[in-house]
């Protein structure tokens, strides 16, 4: 993985990681800097699931992506954060904000062939 690609999937983590913190605050209280248990464990399983995507750099926001690579409790809560988290991104991190709205406006990407699945004999 070249520089920009790494910074991207970077970048992807840190949007992430604050929208966990911006819902984990605001709606378990501030324990001091650390998350609690549930959003720390949520935190976890999307960064186990970011640094499997299969688009990589080519990706864009996971509610437009084809490949739905989250479990059905764990989408629904990553969804509830998001949807409380992502308006007021704009007002604690407007970088992330602002590459987030970007990331949203690319293409579909097309997963790429596995090598070894796809080799013909």
């Amino acid at each position: 993985m070249n520089r920009a690609n790494n910074m991207r999937m970077r970048r992807e983590e840190n949007t992430i990681e604050a929208m966990v913190r911006i819902y984990c605050r605001d709606h378990h209280g501030p324990v001091h800097e650390y998350l609690c248990k549930e959003c720390s464990d949520m935190l976890d399983y999307a960064m186990l699931r970011l640094s499997k995507c299969p688009y990589q750099e080519g990706k864009t926001t996971c509610a437009k992506c084809p490949t739905h690579c989250y479990r059905k409790d764990m989408l629904k809560r990553v969804v509830e954060v998001m949807r409380y988290a992502g308006p007021r991104m704009s007002y604690e991190h407007p970088i992330y904000a602002l590459f987030h709205f970007i990331d949203g406006a690319r293409k579909k990407p097309i997963r790429k062939a596995r090598r070894a699945s796809k080799a013909k004999h």
